[in-house]
């Protein structure tokens, strides 16, 4: 692949906040970025348009997450900006949670997002790494009943943000996290039918682009609340 000023790798790129991330990242024809999500066709349609925009069919709950991260970032040999916008979101009672509704929680929210980004610190010298977690996975925010599986495992998020930070605080590899408050996307017209969220995803796509391009001029290992509600 020929090099260009930024290479950028956005997961969960098929629908909702991460398909809007692409999509304003690809109005830079200095960038290139790498479009990661289960649903290849989707993201082919949507992203047509341009042609600095590449799209691979990636399962963040397969078991070999990190070797077929690997595969793809070593046809374009650096990464600049990695946005882990995974998510997979379980809306059960506690008590009626399976293993299954626990595992893939977790497997996709945090396991998977850790194997991509082993992966892709191979590929990068000087970059940022932003985690997308949920304001239900912030500590002392407002919590949700049904929420448990999801909730816990993006707070795991948080707290493998603050020690990846740590581990890499002598290179210039840094890394935050977003706790963003509801968002109107699919996954949370799916979740909860009927809720009308205060931002739509091209709004909060905005903000996560701004910040991965420039928040890690000030900050490294941060977990900060996008939320438009309190606590």
């Amino acid at each position: 692949m020929m090099s260009k000023e930024k290479v950028i790798v956005v997961l969960g790129a098929s629908r909702g906040i991460g398909a809007s991330i692409v999509k304003i990242f690809a109005q830079n024809n200095d960038f290139q970025i790498i479009a990661l999500s289960r649903n290849l066709s989707r993201m082919q349609e949507q992203f047509e348009a341009f042609d600095n925009v590449y799209s691979y069919a990636f399962d963040l709950s397969s078991v070999n997450v990190r070797e077929k991260a690997e595969e793809i970032f070593t046809k374009f040999k650096k990464i600049d900006i990695l946005i882990n916008n995974a998510g997979a979101l379980v809306n059960k009672p506690f008590a009626e949670l399976s293993h299954d509704d626990i595992s893939l929680s977790f497997q996709v929210n945090i396991i998977g997002v850790m194997g991509v980004t082993q992966a892709a610190v191979r590929f990068m010298s000087q970059a940022h790494i932003v985690n997308i977690s949920s304001i239900g996975g912030f500590q002392g925010s407002v919590k949700f009943p049904g929420l448990s599986a999801y909730s816990t495992s993006k707070a795991a998020l948080c707290g493998f943000t603050e020690l990846f930070a740590e581990e890499y605080k002598d290179t210039a590899i840094t890394m935050n996290c977003l706790c963003l408050g509801a968002v109107q996307t699919e996954m949370l017209e799916e979740a909860f039918p009927g809720y009308v969220a205060p931002l739509s995803a091209d709004e909060m796509a905005s903000y996560i682009t701004e910040f991965a391009l420039n928040g890690n001029k000030w900050m490294n290992g941060k977990i900060i609340p996008v939320s438009l509600t309190t606590p």
